[in-house]
């Protein structure tokens, strides 16, 4: 366990920041917080401050889209309890909310320069290891945010960040509580054990107490109520073959695509911080190193000793490459005024005083229009494919709704009616694995009515409707056929039981001092994550109490999930003898104090909640 806290408490604040950007770009942020429409009604009221619904109905998409990418194809969104995703939303958004309050009420702040030096610095934006605005347009675009939005999204995980990390820094430890945790931790245990197996094959069932057992709990052996269903499906994809693009529509695509692709330029700077109160010194200052430039003194080794960006000091002021839009528009506008190996006047922005060095020109490389040719077509198609699916979804609906079944919806959109296999509540394979293929078939208006089902959408791309085409009801299994099962779940239970037995009477043999003709199985100093033991067993080990004298050790069992009954003889419990090494003790107490102030972040978390007026609608 050492060796773990070793790990996982070196740098976590940092980690705790990258977890924030990974969080981000991993599609698990509240993009609902930005592309809010106008909307008056709201969710939740927070100490004041609206949650609109639509903020909550995109929370929610995000939670279903997160579920999505991390599961693939495996992910049913019929599956998820629309209101348990609501319930789960709303509270991330008001635990959200509650929190940057709290940072506000606490005066933290994130400068914008900060904030750029981590959207520079970010390896999801970097193209061959420096960033690329292309690359972070692209990144942005995919996850639904402007410049703009990402930017404030970003802030405020920071400003949530800094909030965190300053409540759960705060934890501490004593030199008392270190001492007791490692005793504990460190603590090793002689034992040994002897199992006594649940043998099946020695145990008997008469076939009168099979068939006891069968009638005393009829209703565990009775057929699933099933249903089969008819149903037709529409899918998107075969609309692709339906619609054709022109030659100019694909150029002018093709025109737009290579018109954002924008020119990289690699600059370098010198920043004295300014504000207005010192805005003349810091001016004086930055013309000084001017002079120092002018007179032959190299950029990289004058950046590293004079500049106050503690983001790129290190790097010569290097803040590598970047495109149209990232920096402050005087500082952008100066650099692009640059030719290569220039520098810049005094430029001031509003983090203070710049000198600006020109590094390197990168013109994007333009593709041709043949090889972006099938995704420009694939891409004008969907547009017309899109709306051809929603019509066509619409008129489905429509027609499964007035006919008497599914051949006429069939005939008129050129869909088959195809028929599932038999499946129960649980579902089956195919369509019936959906959730709400499943709710639908056993829902009275199909199963008991006879109707048509609505439109179900069982992905983004494929929409069915179903009916009933029978109903099998459940019966109860014959007793032969049920036979075999009872017979070896009586075997299991006969020998668990017996093996306990056997068990108990080791125990109390051995605690009346009898010896046993059992092979006992030893472990000497086992630690808490011994590798060989059964956790179960292991677990058991180290809640016994200590033996009273190494003469008269003590008994203890556990039963294992086979059936097996373990017989545990505790015999010697040992500590450390040996103090703390600096670095060990140091380690522990990272690790205590981490999770002390975790203990309180929650603590101030409840306390938010508690303290504050929220009324949900």
């Amino acid at each position: 366990m050492l060796q773990n806290i070793r790990d996982n408490s070196q740098g976590w604040i940092a980690k705790t920041i990258i977890g924030i950007i990974v969080m981000l770009l991993a599609l698990t942020g509240f993009d609902a917080i930005f592309n809010a429409a106008s909307n008056s009604r709201n969710a939740a009221e927070v100490n004041g401050e609206d949650i609109s619904l639509n903020e909550l109905n995109q929370a929610m998409n995000m939670q279903r889209r997160q579920l999505a990418q991390q599961l693939g194809g495996d992910f049913d969104p019929s599956l998820l309890d629309d209101k348990l995703v609501r319930e789960s939303s709303l509270r991330a958004l008001i635990d959200r909310t509650l929190l940057l309050q709290g940072a506000r009420d606490a005066d933290f702040a994130f400068s914008e320069a900060a904030l750029d030096q981590l959207i520079l610095q970010t390896p999801e934006f970097s193209v061959d290891g420096t960033f690329n605005a292309a690359r972070f347009d692209q990144v942005i675009q995919q996850m639904g945010y402007t410049r703009l939005q990402f930017r404030q999204l970003l802030k405020q995980e920071m400003l949530i960040g800094q909030l965190r990390a300053g409540i759960s820094g705060s934890g501490f430890v004593t030199d008392k509580q270190i001492e007791a945790f490692a005793r504990l931790e460190q603590q090793t245990r002689d034992f040994a054990t002897i199992t006594v197996p649940a043998n099946t094959t020695a145990v008997e069932v008469s076939d009168d107490e099979a068939r006891k057992f069968y009638e005393q709990n009829t209703d565990r052996f009775r057929s699933p109520e099933q249903v089969v269903l008819e149903y037709v499906e529409l899918n998107k994809e075969s609309f692709f073959d339906q619609v054709e693009v022109s030659d100019e529509a694909i150029e002018d695509l093709y025109k737009q695509r290579i018109a954002n692709l924008a020119e990289q330029r690699r600059a370098a700077h010198i920043l004295i911080e300014a504000s207005d109160a010192n805005d003349a010194d810091a001016k004086a200052k930055i013309e000084q190193v001017a002079k120092r430039l002018a007179a032959g003194e190299d950029f990289a080794a004058l950046a590293k000793e004079v500049s106050e960006d503690p983001g790129s000091a290190n790097e010569g002021g290097d803040l590598g490459f970047a495109g149209p839009g990232v920096y402050d528009p005087a500082f952008e506008k100066a650099l692009y005024a640059l030719d290569k190996g220039q520098v810049s006047a005094p430029v001031r922005s509003e983090f203070g005083w710049h000198l600006i060095k020109l590094l390197d020109v990168q013109s994007p490389e333009v593709p041709s229009l043949e090889s972006m040719k099938p995704e420009l077509v694939r891409e004008l198609k969907a547009q017309q494919v899109e709306q051809r699916f929603v019509e066509a979804s619409k008129q489905l609906e429509d027609t499964a709704f007035e006919s008497s079944d599914l051949a006429q919806p069939a005939q008129e959109l050129g869909l088959t009616v195809q028929t599932s296999e038999p499946f129960g509540r649980e579902g089956g394979a195919g369509v019936a694995a959906n959730r709400q293929v499943i709710q639908a078939a056993f829902s009275d208006e199909v199963l008991i009515d006879g109707a048509n089902s609505s439109v179900i959408e069982l992905d983004p791309d494929t929409v069915v409707v179903v009916r009933a085409k029978e109903h099998l009801q459940p019966e109860v299994l014959a007793f032969d056929a049920v036979k075999s099962d009872i017979v070896a779940q009586l075997q299991r239970s006969k020998a668990a039981d017996q093996a306990k037995e056997a068990g108990e009477q080791l125990i109390s043999t051995l605690r009346d001092g009898g010896q046993v003709d059992k092979q006992w199985q030893s472990v000497e100093a086992a630690s808490r994550n011994q590798e060989g033991v059964e956790p179960v067993v292991l677990q058991q080990v180290f809640r016994m109490p200590k033996p009273a004298s190494n003469d008269k050790p003590t008994y203890g069992s556990v039963r294992l999930a086979d059936g097996d009954y373990v017989v545990i003889r505790l015999s010697g419990v040992s500590e450390p003898t040996t103090e703390l090494s600096a670095e060990d003790k140091q380690n522990y107490r990272r690790f205590l104090a981490s999770r002390s102030g975790q203990q309180d972040f929650a603590a101030y978390r409840e306390m938010l909640h508690a303290e504050a007026k929220i009324e949900t609608y």
